[in-house]
């Protein structure tokens, strides 16, 4: 068994334990077609790790706080799924282009207040961000949660996020990229 598929199996039995807020159960895997679909609609490809907890453990409703988003349809908390997340604050970012949201970067779950871990598919193995939209300005808005998926799902498993109560203190690094993938954004 890899690393990954140990990785899984631990997310899966976390998942099958514990339910976040706004979900009565862990809802069923989605299928292929639906990764192929929301893919399509976005324009990019997903991680595949991100891809296989899809496909593998459940349509969202597992992670940490309030758990993972539905990936093309609504949750039951009443949350949009992520693609039309990612799409609203892309359209919402060319409405304001002092706050773009950078293309390729997927909301992923929701933190309250507006607050989003995103997960960047322009990187091979899923940079997580986190965007903390209560800052000034834009370029303060934007911090590194995890050099990949893999690792901010241990993360959680290990209960050592900086959401955690006994993590109050931790710092995340701003996002040295921000400025960079939304430079087009601002120029068209």
């Amino acid at each position: 068994m890899t690393e990954i598929e140990q990785l899984l199996a631990r997310v899966g039995t976390e998942a099958r334990n514990t339910r976040p807020w706004g979900w009565p159960s862990l809802p069923e895997p989605v299928d292929a077609a639906t990764v192929t679909r929301a893919e399509a609609v976005l324009g990019f490809t997903l991680p595949p790790l991100l891809a296989a907890l899809y496909l593998q453990i459940g349509d969202g409703g597992f992670g940490p706080e309030y758990g993972l988003l539905p990936l093309l349809d609504g949750s039951p908390s009443g949350e949009p799924a992520a693609v039309p997340q990612y799409l609203a604050h892309r359209e919402s970012g060319r409405q304001d282009p002092d706050w773009p949201w950078p293309e390729g970067v997927l909301p992923i779950s929701h933190w309250g207040c507006g607050m989003y871990a995103c997960v960047d598919c322009r990187t091979p193995r899923g940079t997580v961000l986190l965007f903390e939209p209560n800052a000034d300005e834009a370029d303060h808005a934007w911090y590194v949660d995890a050099p990949d998926l893999e690792a901010w799902l241990a993360t959680w498993l290990e209960g050592s996020g900086w959401y955690e109560e006994s993590n109050d203190d931790a710092d995340l690094a701003p996002w040295p990229d921000f400025r960079i993938r939304t430079a087009a954004t601002q120029a068209s």
